[in-house]
């Protein structure tokens, strides 16, 4: 495996995507993996652990997000950065178990900017079984989350998750604010507040009188790297 503790290391876009949708393809247990979402994840988190590490939330902070949504019940998500598929299968998965009763109105929204990276991701979504509920967008977050909202989408989105550019946290927050889909008592959810960090969108959301935010901790795996999520809820 590449060593990930190096500061120059490329952690992404460099052809290791198309080498996990291979190595999924060609692994003895695929017949296990259709329709298995769980099965697929564990697979993902062997890879990253083994092969090449890869820019998923990985399996801490997976298990702290589905206790969230069990939590929360929510019906809708939207993810900005959907890179390989990882988290919008989780939550989808997470989302019919927490509400199988109403399991034709769960949603996951997943934007993700590269249309290669996003056609991987749409190809583990169907072999799974999730493509019903899970539904990619190509392009950048904030003129997917514009076009969503113009075409009646995104009425009311129960978790918002950022985990794309750093440095785009804040203004697609605001940009959600202004299409007014965060409805009070909604969550927005922030991975990567530690590594490589968001200073200005955390000093946003815990200095504005419209949210209650406070951190969440989590490991990045592999390597067992802290990092911290912010969980910011709606007023």
């Amino acid at each position: 495996m590449r060593k990930f503790e190096q500061d120059d290391y490329e952690e992404s876009h460099d052809g290791r995507e198309a080498a996990l949708l291979r190595y999924i393809y060609a692994h003895p247990s695929l017949p296990q993996v259709r329709n298995s979402p769980s099965t697929l994840l564990s697979l993902m988190d062997d890879y990253a652990a083994k092969q090449d590490f890869l820019i998923n939330i990985g399996s801490d902070k997976a298990g702290k997000l589905v206790k969230l949504i069990m939590e929360e019940k929510p019906k809708v998500i939207v993810e900005l950065g959907g890179y390989v598929g990882y988290s919008a299968i989780l939550f989808a998965y997470a989302l019919r178990q927490a509400t199988p009763e109403s399991s034709t109105n769960l949603r996951v929204w997943s934007l993700e900017a590269d249309p290669l990276i996003a056609s991987v991701a749409m190809n583990f979504a169907e072999l799974v079984g999730l493509s019903d509920i899970v539904k990619f967008v190509v392009g950048p977050a904030a003129d997917s989350l514009k076009r969503l909202s113009a075409e009646g989408k995104l009425p009311k989105v129960d978790i918002l998750f950022l985990d794309h550019d750093e440095p785009l946290y804040k203004p697609d927050l605001e940009v959600s604010e202004e299409l007014g889909f965060l409805h009070p008592g909604a969550l927005i959810v922030a991975d990567n507040m530690v590594r490589p960090g968001a200073p200005d969108y955390r000093e946003y959301v815990r200095g504005s009188s419209k949210y209650e935010s406070w951190g969440m901790k989590g490991l990045i795996v592999p390597g067992d790297f802290e990092d911290e999520i912010e969980i910011t809820r709606v007023r």
